[in-house]
């Protein structure tokens, strides 16, 4: 579908830029949201997990399916029936991720050649995402609410940065391709 890098970036920046607005502007309802997601997957794989459990593996496999979908079952429950507890798990999770994540722009930085102004949108990416994310790990107990915002102004500020990076990767690849120098 998407054929290449940049329109990728951008296609990602605007998803980025679109739930970043949706969420500083209904936080409540983002949260909330999150809390359904969640229980709705959880749930979904609990089928998934059953049916395979009973799709001719051996024994073994099939206990350890038939379990795997009542964690599922019961993550779901737990999600709906204690959404607070789901959100502050929610924070922790979504902190890990930006901390990973933001280390791994970093690392894309400096590893693929890429131009000064590309690798400073990386740098500023992977930056935010890190910061972010030690600001969930130092602040466990932020409310949900705040953590909507704090998340839809990540999630606006990183739609930003990809979709300038997919710009600059697509005039990249339109200076190479009339054979102009790309610095």
């Amino acid at each position: 579908m998407l054929k290449s890098l940049s329109t990728y970036l951008i296609v990602r920046g605007v998803l980025a830029l679109i739930v970043g607005i949706v969420a500083v502007s209904w936080p409540g309802v983002t949260v909330y949201a999150v809390v359904v997601l969640f229980a709705v997957y959880a749930f979904m794989d609990a089928v998934v997990q059953a049916v395979r459990a009973f799709s001719g593996l051996a024994a073994k496999a099939v206990v350890l399916r038939i379990l795997i979908a009542l964690v599922d079952v019961a993550a779901g429950v737990v999600a709906i029936a204690y959404p607070n507890i789901t959100v502050v798990a929610l924070v922790v999770i979504v902190a890990i991720w930006a901390i990973a994540f933001g280390v791994l722009e970093l690392f894309a930085a400096f590893s693929a050649g890429e131009t000064a102004g590309a690798r400073a949108w990386f740098v500023i990416a992977g930056l935010i995402s890190i910061a972010f994310g030690f600001v969930l790990v130092g602040r466990p107990d932020v409310g949900a609410v705040s953590l909507a915002v704090i998340y839809g102004i990540f999630s606006v500020a990183f739609g930003i940065a990809e979709i300038v990076l997919g710009v600059q990767a697509r005039r990249a690849t339109v200076a190479v391709s009339q054979g102009f120098a790309t610095a």
